[in-house]
């Protein structure tokens, strides 16, 4: 039950959103607030769960309890939504304003991290509430550290925030509101979401797949912090913690003289182009789409190679790592080199030749481990990297894989096995049905920053053994199998 009595008035006219009504209501003591109505359905009571207590930025729970066949909550009466303040300003806001109204999110976002996921974070569940911006609605938050739920309402949201892993139906965790924080800090500056459908269908290829349209009117700072906000792997993203610093200090060091006047008049010209904007989807050229997706896969493989030579680095401080010649790095133990390349973009003629490929392929790298010649000959391995969509279509990322020369088809070893091909003609026939020269050594593995130990463990075995003389030839080939890992 109520902990108090409270008198209830009119429907508040607002663009509340969520779950149930929202209702004007006054205390025993005269004093307004507003009750939220939620029906009694499965999982509906999640957000009585959450008082905001001890949380900067979130809207208090003045009372709960239930009335009749609704759960009721009562909250303060805020000002206005984020989507009233956007609709009375033409749609979009001044860079001051949008910084610290992102601050405020952000500040609520790392009180929140680690405790719980809001996970409908959006203009309408924002609230100005004395002079600052507050979260509300956590009628799908889920607790970050709860498995599972009966009723999780996995479908519900508004898809212009939905980060790619809600698309692919993945667990949503603090990153999932950071990429929702990006996305309502570029509507605030540009006028219209990153992505703009209009169907659901069309939402879920752009969150996937399309390159984030670029901020190229804001300041080198603020783009780049939206822009890390809504990469697509969420382990990629800034915490809250380090956007509350960032943004603090985009207010210390605000824009000025010629910087501060083209601001202003950008907003202006912004907001004239915001409602022909808004009623248009963004249509991306193949030019334009691979571009994007050649930036994101640079911009990954930097995390990767960083995280595998700092884990080098760590376990054999008798190496040497210096600069490879056309980027990358080479780690040098005893006789034996450890390299990784930079990220190469792949042209679609390159990769396809004009015919039917099984996936597409827009980047690659090498990892390539050398040793002095053995008196076999032997001189080491090398693996591709592949920046593409081996699994499912429009889901890229980084995948590592190797070849061989076909022993039917071919006699005597190479120095090199297995060995490592740049996307074309030999490695598109290894990849396709039938039999050919080149045949696949290795699957095609998925490479996650957040996951890789099998792949560092493996390669510094690899390295060790090849300092140590006892890197050979692999005694079998292909060394695991292939089959059914790439489509």
């Amino acid at each position: 039950m109520l902990t108090q009595e409270w008198e209830l008035g009119e429907p508040l006219d607002a663009d509340t959103g969520g779950f149930g009504r929202v209702y004007h209501v006054r205390s025993a003591a005269g004093e307004p607030a507003v009750a939220k109505l939620i029906p009694k359905k499965p999982g509906a009571d999640r957000e009585l769960l959450f008082d905001g207590a001890g949380k900067r930025n979130v809207v208090p729970i003045l009372d709960s309890g239930e009335h009749g066949d609704s759960w009721v909550i009562v909250m303060p009466r805020a000002d206005k939504s984020l989507r009233g303040h956007l609709n009375e300003n033409g749609g979009t806001l001044p860079l001051d304003e949008c910084v610290q109204i992102m601050m405020d999110i952000a500040v609520a976002l790392a009180d929140l991290d680690g405790d719980i996921v809001h996970r409908d974070l959006k203009p309408e569940n924002v609230l100005l509430l004395d002079g600052t911006w507050c979260l509300a609605d956590f009628g799908l938050a889920r607790y970050a550290d709860a498995a599972t739920a009966t009723q999780t309402w996995k479908h519900h949201g508004t898809v212009a925030y939905y980060p790619p892993e809600r698309w692919r139906m993945e667990r949503a965790t603090i990153a999932s509101d950071v990429y929702a924080l990006g996305t309502i800090g570029y509507e605030m500056f540009a006028g219209t979401t990153p992505f703009t459908g209009p169907e659901v269908s069309d939402f879920q290829r752009q969150h996937l797949s399309e390159a984030v349209p670029r901020l190229s009117a804001a300041p080198a700072p603020f783009a780049a912090l939206i822009g890390e906000c809504l990469y697509r792997a969420p382990q990629a993203r800034p915490t809250p913690g380090n956007i509350v610093a960032r943004l603090e200090t985009m207010v210390r060091v605000p824009l000025a003289g010629g910087l501060a006047a083209l601001a202003q008049a950008n907003h202006g010209e912004v907001t004239r182009q915001a409602g022909v904007q808004r009623q248009q989807s963004q249509q991306r050229t193949e030019e334009e789409r691979r571009a994007g997706l050649v930036e994101a896969a640079v911009d990954s493989l930097a995390l990767i190679s960083e995280t595998v030579l700092e884990a080098l680095k760590g376990a054999a401080s008798a190496g040497e790592a210096r600069p490879g010649q056309k980027g990358g790095w080479i780690f040098t133990l005893g006789k034996a080199q450890l390299a990784l390349s930079a990220a190469h973009p792949v042209s679609a003629q390159a990769w396809t030749g004009g015919m039917a490929v099984p996936f597409d392929v827009v980047a690659h790298a090498t990892m390539a481990l050398r040793l002095s010649s053995d008196y076999r000959g032997y001189r080491g391995r090398s693996h591709s990297l592949w920046f593409c969509d081996a699994r499912t279509a429009g889901e890229y990322g980084w995948f590592e894989t190797a070849f061989m020369t076909s022993p039917f088809l071919a006699s005597g070893h190479t120095d090199i096995e297995p060995f490592g091909l740049a996307p074309g003609a030999e490695a598109r026939s290894a990849v396709s049905p039938g039999m050919d020269v080149k045949q696949l050594a290795w699957p095609f593995t998925r490479l996650e920053i957040a996951d890789l130990d099998d792949f560092i463990s493996r390669w510094a075995n690899w390295l060790a053994a090849a300092a140590a003389g006892q890197l050979s030839f692999p005694s079998t080939m292909p060394e695991r199998s292939p089959h059914g890992s790439h489509r």
